[in-house]
């Protein structure tokens, strides 16, 4: 299948590839003609408007930020423990405020999307970004506790955007194509992890050891936010959204500007309604219920193992890992833009492929990888911390190696797959409840990996620290076997039924789904 970013009229029915310059309401995206599985007779996910993709794309835009504000302290924080005095504790509180705040804002902004609307809350995080950006940069040496502030609402806005972009993303799109482009989430994740990394290298090439270069670390990211600001008005509320709220004209109206043909907006319209009846005459869905269990064992377990592979510890102590593996500071930083890089170009070859190869798949050759890289990491720390050798050049290259596989496992499994399936899972009536969920064990978990990496890393040498991890990655594999379902391709309001749900009681088929 050809790129799905290729412009055309559909008025004038210009063959594929070629551009005709039209209006944003007539743009579409040129792809082959797939019948919607749900749709009307005769309706077919012909093309995909650019108002589709723009919208995508500012959502994930929220993504970049999220991804540059995870990896960029990993340069700024041994400045920041020099400037401010900070013993190891603190500035592991400090460091880790952030992840406190994202914590909290994924537990409630499920339930604020849910109720205000998903670009309201879009809207909240930008602000959120700015003023931690902003206050990060400004923050006095002489008050630890303001940084710690600043840090803490910028966590607010990750933890709320890692639950409301994939959801507006994945309401927004063709069932086709909604892999691709809820995935433009982790690409912008992943894209921001690459632009701090690099920013950070040059940063510190051009202020060296300057006291401040942190406050210039941390103040960059007031870019991005400010632009994303900037771009939200142009993109429309979700007609799911809409429609659960009543206004069905706006929600129709919205429907006719996102989809190509009037067949397809009647077709969404009606899923939409189908599924908002089906609810009529029950009070607001219950969400901790047995008819949900399975969707909720579903998300706990993709988010508990994303974190168990490590990569949030890994990111945020990447300088030094390749630090204490025999790389001076210098070498340390350009490492860990090849990390980034390689981080990139898994990204993208993941999001290429995960609507024709499936959730399942990427995941199974994810774990793989992660196996791989994490037993070699293992088996070169122990030899190296075994009868005292030392450290030195070739033993940073071999975990340089180590961590450029581990990090391309991540990327093409977990990392372009956990977003998309959170966001497919969970019934209409309990999505915001549901991504929250799944997001909040993602940072719990990010949390404690995050603090437990280096204590035991000093306790007990690297070697240890990966076969930690190594040994999640092998019941990950198995679960992936055993239970994950596959969900590529399925219009949001056959979910629960290919998954065997009912919102009322219990399920039907605890693993019904399994193998479509």
């Amino acid at each position: 299948m050809g790129p799905f970013w290729q412009t055309r009229s559909t008025a004038a029915r210009l063959p594929t590839c070629r551009f005709a310059f039209v209006s944003d309401r007539s743009a579409v995206v040129s792809v082959s003609v797939v019948p919607a599985r749900s749709a009307a007779p005769g309706a077919y996910v012909r093309s995909m408007k650019a108002l589709v993709i723009r919208s995508a794309v500012v959502a994930a835009t929220g993504g970049l930020i999220f991804g540059f504000d995870t990896a960029v302290i990993s340069g700024a924080e041994k400045q920041i423990q020099e400037q401010f005095g900070l013993s190891d504790a603190a500035l592991g509180f400090t460091v880790t405020t952030a992840l406190i705040g994202t914590i909290v804002g994924a537990l409630v902004s499920g339930r604020l999307a849910d109720r205000f609307g998903r670009k309201k809350v879009l809207y909240a995080i930008g602000v959120l970004y700015v003023v931690s950006a902003v206050g990060c940069a400004f923050a006095p040496t002489s008050s630890v506790e303001i940084l710690q502030l600043f840090r803490f609402l910028g966590g607010l806005g990750i933890g709320a955007s890692s639950v409301c972009a994939p959801i507006y993303t994945a309401e927004i799109a063709p069932p086709k194509f909604r892999g691709r482009l809820v995935g433009l989430v982790q690409f912008n994740i992943v894209a921001g992890i690459l632009v701090a990394y690099a920013s950070n290298a040059i940063i510190r090439t051009v202020m060296g050891d300057d006291p401040h270069a942190w406050r210039w670390m941390l103040g960059v990211m007031v870019v991005p936010a400010v632009l994303f600001l900037v771009m939200l008005p142009t993109v429309p509320e979700t007609p799911r959204w809409l429609a659960g709220h009543g206004d069905l004209v706006a929600a129709r109206a919205t429907s006719e500007r996102l989809c190509s043909t009037p067949a397809e907006a009647d077709a969404q319209m009606a899923e939409i309604q189908e599924s908002l009846a089906a609810e009529q005459g029950r009070e607001r869905t219950r969400f901790y219920t047995r008819g949900h269990r399975k969707v909720i064992l579903l998300a706990i377990a993709i988010a508990f193992f994303n974190q168990m592979s490590g990569i949030n510890a890994i990111l945020y102590y990447a300088p030094r890992v390749m630090q204490d593996a025999g790389a001076s500071t210098d070498a340390a930083y350009l490492m860990s833009v090849a990390v980034g890089v390689m981080n990139l170009i898994a990204t993208m070859a993941a999001l290429t492929v995960i609507d024709r190869l499936g959730r399942r798949r990427l995941m199974l050759i994810g774990s793989v990888g992660y196996l791989i890289s994490l037993g070699f990491m293992a088996a070169v720390m122990f030899y190296y911390e075994s009868d005292g050798r030392s450290f030195d050049g070739t033993s940073s290259i071999l975990v340089l190696l180590g961590l450029m596989v581990f990090i391309a496992s991540h990327a093409f499994g977990q990392g372009a797959v956990i977003w998309v399936f959170l966001s497919e899972i969970f019934p209409n009536s309990i999505r915001g409840r549901g991504q929250a969920l799944g997001s909040l064990t993602h940072w719990v978990w990010a949390a404690i990996t995050s603090f437990a990496f280096p204590p035991i890393i000093g306790a007990f040498g690297g070697g240890v620290a990966f076969s930690i991890f190594f040994g999640f990655m092998v019941l990950q594999l198995l679960w992936v076997i055993k239970v994950m379902p596959e969900t590529k391709g399925i219009p949001l309001e056959e979910m629960a039924e290919r998954l065997g749900l009912d919102d009322a009681d219990g399920s039907t088929d605890p693993l019904a789904a399994k193998g479509h």
